[in-house]
């Protein structure tokens, strides 16, 4: 594709996508299998999935990485608010949990001027505005108010939002499987103690389960590194909104859960940002081939 950032929209609008699809992998298998437990599984088939991509060389390169220290401190980051997310999840309404998350994509752009100096646009600020509100209107969290939960969920969405800033910084200096592959080291020694003393024996059934979540997210880690690769934090931000109307979809599909007016009307707030960014990037690609 001749436009990197056009390339990098496509990516991560694929990778949001697959980590829905995970989430509600993650959703069939949480009533009887720990959390600890499936994520544990899930790094150990993605960190199979690298090796079997490099070969026995992975490990020389992932210790010789000149990035090593960054990627642990990310991984060490999305480790901990994966554990807010849940913990808020427990006793948080979904649309309350939903609204509260997706702060990220703000907390990120503003990030991404600080950190990395990108030059965000009022184009931009104005997607990812947008795009929160229809996440709001959407999720139509009533009678919200602040509590130890509602921290948790704030504080998920500022660290994911920090990971996502030290991706963009690493993914330019290192090949995206070997950032796959330290992330899911640092995840299976973060999470084997707590999968050990927590373990359920899984059925067949749940073994294949658990196994696709490792495949559906390790596709979904490379899609989004890549995507950052092309790409600017700013520009790509809006589109983690996206993941929201996935949900409603599976959540259709799988549950049968059908959306109210307010969904659709929050889905074309989403999908607006999103071509606003889309819309904005092509007409500064053709102002500069002029």
């Amino acid at each position: 594709m001749k436009n990197p950032i056009s390339y990098g929209i496509l990516l991560t609008v694929f990778a949001y996508m697959l980590f829905t699809a995970h989430d509600s992998v993650v959703k069939l298998l949480v009533a009887d299998i720990p959390v600890w437990q499936i994520l544990f599984w899930r790094s150990c088939t993605i960190l199979a999935g690298c090796f079997l991509f490099e070969g026995p060389s992975l490990a020389r390169k992932v210790r010789r990485s000149p990035i090593i220290k960054p990627m642990i401190v990310r991984s060490m980051l999305l480790v901990i608010a994966w554990t807010s997310y849940y913990s808020a999840a427990r006793y948080l309404q979904l649309a309350e949990v939903t609204t509260l998350y997706y702060a990220a994509p703000v907390v990120g752009t503003i990030l991404a001027t600080i950190v990395l100096r990108e030059k965000v646009t009022l184009v931009r600020w104005t997607a990812v505005g947008l795009g929160f509100c229809g996440v709001v209107i959407a999720s139509n969290p009533v009678g919200l108010s602040i509590s130890w939960p509602v921290y948790l969920a704030l504080q998920a969405a500022v660290l994911w939002a920090t990971g996502m800033v030290l991706l963009r910084k690493t993914a330019l200096h290192e090949k995206s499987h070997i950032q796959m592959a330290v992330s899911n080291i640092i995840f299976i020694l973060l999470t084997a103690t707590m999968a050990i003393l927590h373990w359920q024996t899984p059925t067949a059934y749940q073994m294949l389960l658990l196994f696709g979540t490792g495949v559906i997210a390790g596709a979904g880690q490379l899609a989004l590194f890549e995507g950052m690769r092309q790409a600017p934090v700013s520009v790509l931000a809006p589109f983690e909104y996206t993941s929201l109307i996935w949900a409603f979809l599976l959540g259709f599909l799988i549950w049968g859960d059908i959306p109210k007016a307010n969904t659709f009307l929050g889905a074309a707030f989403i999908l607006s940002a999103g071509l606003i960014i889309i819309v904005s990037e092509r007409m500064k690609g053709k102002v500069a081939t002029v």
